[in-house]
């Protein structure tokens, strides 16, 4: 599969943006987990043409996170098109386009999903993007529709490939569904058999397993598959994904050393990123899934959401590794 130029091989996986969870430590760590693209959180158009230090700071990248594309929302064409000349001077890889964002103080103002009450709208704003940025790649990310009466995903597709949009990622909900109820698979299926539609189709929604991006890739067709809730402490879904894609073989879960020393990496790189008061809290969304199925982690998420500072959480976390490992041997 390729965006624009960039060859990301066969049947890629790839990181979902998400809000206040891939900042640039976690990008880093999924990258060398296996990502095969990395996101920004979604950043506001009019918080980036205003110069908004933490809209800035969220394109902050490394070079380890590449390929790395920025996602930027909005509702106005000239404020999207300001913003993404912005993001190009950062030289990310790829500029993508959040029309998919369900959040209804965002959808009112006729941005992320809202766009999918407007095709029109919609169209020009990718167009405005894409002559805006020149030479970088731009892709756009979507549902299937507002609701179930305007489900209108194939001609979606075909209108983004006509104004030059290299890629569509689909979540495969609507927005009146938000997160609710199955993702519907059958619709990427659908798409991909589009007369005319020749972009690649990244399908999201409902993978939180090896098995699951497979059945995708089987079952619907899709060209890539991109992980967003089923990544959250748990980076090691993409090296799995692909062994299992690639050989058939489900590698071992991560051991319970593995997760504490994991979770420990991302705190420290979250507070040398964020410095230690947000890098602290923006972890917080991180620790519960780290910790998921582990015997007694109940009590050490309760002590670790009490601390304020890293160094205490490190301690807390290393002390609970050598107790649980004690355990085990004996």
């Amino acid at each position: 599969m390729k965006i624009g130029d960039i060859d990301l091989g066969n049947k890629p996986i790839l990181l979902a943006p998400m809000e206040d969870v891939t900042d640039s430590p976690f990008r880093t760590i999924c990258r060398r987990k296996g990502a095969s693209v990395v996101y920004t959180e979604f950043i506001s158009s009019e918080a980036i043409v205003r110069d908004n230090d933490q809209a800035l700071h969220k394109m902050d990248f490394t070079e380890e996170q590449r390929p790395f594309g920025v996602q930027i929302f909005g509702g106005r064409e000239e404020a999207m098109e300001d913003a993404a000349q912005t993001a190009e001077k950062e030289n990310p890889d790829i500029i993508d386009i959040n029309f998919g964002c369900p959040v209804y103080k965002i959808a009112k103002k006729g941005a992320g999903a809202g766009c999918l009450r407007d095709l029109d709208m919609m169209q020009r704003m990718a167009a405005s993007v894409v002559d805006a940025v020149g030479d970088v790649p731009v892709t756009a990310k979507t549902r299937l529709g507002w609701d179930d009466q305007t489900i209108k995903i194939r001609e979606v597709a075909l209108r983004l490939q006509s104004v030059g949009i290299k890629a569509l990622a689909i979540h495969a909900r609507t927005r009146s569904q938000k997160y609710k109820g199955d993702a519907r698979w059958d619709y990427l299926k659908y798409v991909k058999e589009t007369p005319g539609l020749e972009i690649p189709i990244i399908g999201n929604g409902d993978v939180t397993s090896p098995e699951d991006a497979k059945r995708m890739f089987d079952e619907t067709g899709v060209d890539g598959v991109m992980i967003g809730r089923g990544a959250i402490g748990n980076p090691w879904i993409f090296e799995r994904t692909r062994h299992y894609i690639e050989t058939g073989e489900l590698l071992p879960e991560p051991t319970i050393e593995d997760r504490i020393d994991l979770c420990a990496e991302q705190l420290r790189r979250s507070v040398d990123h964020h410095g230690e008061r947000y890098g602290v809290i923006i972890m917080k969304k991180h620790y519960g899934q780290y910790l998921k199925g582990i015997r007694n982690s109940r009590q050490l998420r309760a002590e670790i959401m009490k601390e304020s500072e890293m160094d205490p959480i490190i301690d807390l976390l290393m002390n609970f590794k050598e107790q649980e490992m004690f355990a085990v041997a004996s």
